[in-house]
C-alpha cells in the first residue's frame, strides 16, 4: 500500500523525545521555548509562540487580535472546517469568498465581501500553496485589516521570497500528516511583541506569570516532548520539502497530458503538502491550470458528495493499493453546521472544485518506483476504464 501520508520519524527524533523524557521536563519548559526561537528564526520572525495544535494556534491568535463578537472575518469556504470555526469559537462570524484556480481565495472576492464589521482577513495557503499576499496585504491595508495567515499546511512554503506566515500574524500545525510534526502541536508567528505577549497569555491560562492571571485564557500549551521532536524535524523540513517538489514535479510531467486530469498550477515556493490534481465529470478538460470538466461535475448536487469519475478513480486506485485523499469534499459553507447558521450556495468555484479534487501520494516517502506505478495506474484507468469524449 502506498499511503496518502507518511510522518518521517527516525532515530533522532526518538533519541530526542527520550532525552526529554529523562529530563523530568515534561511539560512546557526550555525544549519550548528553544523550539519557538529556532522556529521563529525560520520563518524570519521575531517571535514564535508554541500551542497544543494549530487550530488552537488560530484560535488564539485571533483573540489576541481582539476579535469578538459582532467581527466578521473574511476567509476561504475551501479549507479544512477549523478555519472557519476557530472564528466561531471567538463569537465572529466568517464570511466566505471564493477561490480561484491555485484552490486558495480569490483577492476579489476579499473586496466584495469586506462590510463595515470586517475586522480581518484568514487566507489560508491550501496544500502547501501560498496565497496571493502581495494582493491580500494592499486590501488589507486600505480597509484597515489584520491579516492572520492559516499557514498549517504550508511549513517553509515562500511568497515573493518570504516565508509565509510572515506577511501577517502566522499560524502552523505540527500535525502528524503535515510537512513537519511535533505528534500534535501549533505555533503562531508574529513580528509584534504586543501580540505575542497577549498570545503567551492566552495559550497558559491568562498567565502573565504564575499565578498572575491578567485575562481568561486557556490550556493550549505545548509539551517539551513535542517540541524536542519538532527542533529535529525543523532541521530536515528543507530536504522533506525539496523531496515534495522533485515528487510533485514527476507526477505533473506524466499527468499533465492525461484527458480528464486537470494537474495543479506550477506555484513558485509551493511545497505540495499535498499534491491535488481534479478529475473532470467525464467531459474533456485537461492540462496544467485548465479546468475540467466545468458545468459538468458529475452528481455533486448540493450536498458537494462528488462526481462518479472522480470517485471511480479513488476506488480504482485503492484497489492497486495506491491511497488517495479528497481535500474536501464538502465546502464549509455547505457543511450542516454552517447550513444551520444560515450560511448559503453562492461561492461556484468552491462547489465546483469540491467535486473534482483529489490527492495523491507526494510524501518524502514515495519512491520513484511509486510515482511511476502511480502514474502508469491513473493512465491505465484513463485509456481502459473511460470513454473519454
Amino acid at each position: 500500500m502506498i499511503p496518502i501520508a507518511k510522518p518521517m520519524i527516525g532515530s533522532e527524533e526518538i533519541n530526542a523525545v527520550v532525552k526529554a523524557m529523562e529530563s523530568g521536563g515534561l511539560a512546557q519548559g526550555p525544549r519550548v521555548r528553544l523550539f519557538e526561537e529556532y522556529f521563529a528564526d525560520y520563518i524570519g520572525v521575531s517571535h514564535a509562540v508554541a500551542t497544543s495544535s494549530g487550530t488552537a494556534g488560530l484560535h488564539v491568535a485571533l483573540l489576541a487580535h481582539g476579535i469578538g463578537a459582532g467581527d466578521e472575518v473574511v476567509t476561504t469556504p475551501f479549507s479544512f472546517i477549523a478555519t472557519a470555526n476557530t472564528v466561531l469559537f471567538t463569537g465572529a462570524r466568517p464570511v466566505f469568498a471564493d477561490i480561484g484556480e491555485d484552490y486558495n481565495i480569490d483577492p476579489e472576492g476579499i473586496l466584495h465581501a469586506i462590510t463595515p464589521k470586517t475586522k480581518a482577513v484568514l487566507p489560508v495557503h491550501l496544500y502547501g500553496c501560498p496565497a496571493g499576499m502581495k494582493a491580500i496585504r494592499e486590501i488589507a491595508e486600505d480597509h484597515n485589516l489584520t491579516i492572520i495567515e492559516d499557514a498549517c499546511q504550508a511549513h517553509g512554503a515562500t511568497y515573493d521570497g518570504k516565508k509565509v506566515g510572515s506577511f501577517g500574524t502566522g499560524v502552523f500545525s505540527f500535525y502528524p500528516t503535515k510537512n513537519m510534526t511535533t505528534g500534535e502541536g501549533g505555533m503562531i508567528t508574529t513580528d509584534d511583541p504586543g501580540i505575542a505577549k497577549r498570545a503567551r497569555m492566552l495559550r497558559d491560562h491568562g498567565s502573565s506569570k504564575r499565578y498572575v492571571h491578567e485575562m481568561l485564557g486557556y490550556n493550549l500549551r505545548m509539551t517539551d516532548m513535542g517540541a524536542a521532536i519538532g527542533m529535529v524535524q525543523l532541521t530536515k523540513l528543507n530536504d522533506f520539502n525539496s523531496r515534495r517538489r522533485m515528487n510533485a514535479a514527476h507526477l505533473t510531467g506524466e499527468l499533465e497530458h492525461v484527458h480528464g486530469i486537470t494537474t495543479p498550477e506550477d506555484v513558485l515556493g509551493h511545497v505540495f503538502h499535498q499534491y491535488t490534481v481534479r478529475v473532470s465529470g467525464g467531459d474533456g478538460g485537461s492540462g496544467r491550470g485548465r479546468s475540467a470538466g466545468v458545468g459538468g461535475a458529475g452528481n455533486g448536487g448540493k450536498g458537494g458528495v462528488g462526481n462518479g469519475m472522480r470517485d471511480s478513480l479513488v476506488a480504482h486506485l485503492g484497489e492497486k493499493g495506491i491511497r488517495t485523499g479528497v481535500y474536501y469534499p464538502i465546502p464549509i459553507h455547505r457543511q450542516p453546521l454552517y447550513r444551520k447558521l444560515g450560511f448559503q450556495d453562492g461561492l461556484p468555484v468552491s462547489e465546483r472544485f469540491a467535486d473534482e479534487v483529489l490527492s495523491l501520494p507526494v510524501h518524502p516517502a514515495v519512491s520513484g518506483d511509486d510515482l511511476d506505478y502511480i502514474v502508469e495506474t491513473i493512465k491505465d484507468y484513463f485509456e481502459n476504464h473511460v470513454e473519454v469524449k
